[in-house]
């Protein structure tokens, strides 16, 4: 992929993300009376939303990473080895910033 095109799908991801990020802030809107089992249904719901702000969260500094790797001539390069990032792999996430063969390693050890 080349730098422009990584570069337009990066910031757009972050403009995504960017939004998510704030409708997910936004919290629940409460409207009416609740019952017990509203009340743990908003429970869950909030379980919910803090798990997806956690994640979207950490893709976002992920997909500041990969911006920053552009801007330092690094982008495709993988961060542990220092090898080339599979192009396929770079389409398919282009905030990537290991080999597969690095990233299996990290996903190994948690």
């Amino acid at each position: 992929m080349d730098v422009a095109t990584a570069r337009e799908r990066l910031e757009e991801m972050l403009a995504e993300l960017d939004r998510s990020i704030g409708v997910l802030k936004g919290g629940p809107v409460s409207v009416g009376e609740y019952s017990a089992a509203d009340a743990g249904s908003d429970l869950t719901d909030s379980d919910s939303a803090r798990a997806m702000l956690n994640l979207a969260t950490t893709q976002r500094s992920a997909v500041l990473a990969a911006l920053k790797r552009l801007d330092e001539g690094t982008y495709g390069q993988c961060v542990d080895c220092g090898g080339k990032v599979p192009e396929g792999r770079l389409e398919a996430r282009p905030e990537a910033s290991r080999c597969v063969q690095c990233q299996s390693k990290r996903e190994r050890r948690r």
